[in-house]
């Protein structure tokens, strides 16, 4: 007969504290980031990452989204498609990334990203940031600019772009780093940079732009 048992063979008071002993100590799984189980794609490949992004509104798109004229200006683009595939310039930009998203890891914690998200409520809402990270007020994000020109202020574009992205992550504030340059060398040996916070209203009027482009889009294809 075991330890702890009685002699009719019902459990003890000693037989329950072992077991809730034993079972307090199994470790319980942290639970995933809620925008880690709305991944749609990676960047690494290229293909399927472009494929997922013209099936929705990115934050490309978005930084486009400042009035109606440009819902309808952006829906044409995206049903028909763009011709361009980049330039000097952002052939420069995307060969300074990683060295600027190292930058930013190192002095913020903010790990480098290439992965695709969906908003929670709306699967063609889409962001790729450039970097993901928490910080003391929750998800943190870091977007990465690379500019042959001195900023007076932080175009309205990028902030667009910025709102959209912590809007499908969820994320309250974004580092937002640029480099300057002459000539496609760095101008200063560490990049500017600005934290900008979650604008509500803003992300507001996004959604609103993003959803009649939606709608724009999907009369055009059911033409």
């Amino acid at each position: 007969m075991g330890a702890g048992a009685g002699d009719n063979g019902e459990v003890t008071d000693t037989m329950l504290s072992l077991f809730e002993e034993n079972e307090s100590s199994v470790p319980v799984a942290a639970p995933s980031p809620p925008h880690l189980l709305r991944i749609v794609a990676d960047s690494t490949d290229r293909v399927a990452w472009l494929r997922a992004r013209a099936q929705g509104i990115t934050a490309t798109d978005a930084a486009k989204l400042a009035t109606p004229k440009s819902v309808q200006n952006a829906a044409f683009d995206k049903f028909n498609g763009s011709s361009f595939s980049g330039n000097t310039f952002t052939d420069h930009g995307r060969a300074r990334e990683p060295e600027i998203a190292a930058w930013v890891l190192g002095n913020y914690g903010i790990e480098p990203s290439t992965t695709l998200f969906h908003a929670a409520e709306h699967r063609r809402h889409l962001a790729t940031p450039d970097g993901v990270g928490t910080g003391p007020g929750g998800l943190e994000l870091a977007e990465i600019k690379t500019t042959s020109k001195p900023w007076r202020s932080i175009p309205r574009s990028y902030l667009r772009q910025v709102w959209w992205q912590q809007y499908v992550l969820g994320a309250e504030r974004t580092l937002l780093v640029w480099e300057e340059h002459k000539d496609f060398v760095p101008v200063n040996a560490e990049p500017e940079c600005r934290w900008i916070e979650r604008d509500d209203n803003q992300i507001a009027i996004l959604v609103g732009y993003a959803n009649d482009l939606i709608a724009r889009l999907n009369t055009m294809s059911a033409r």
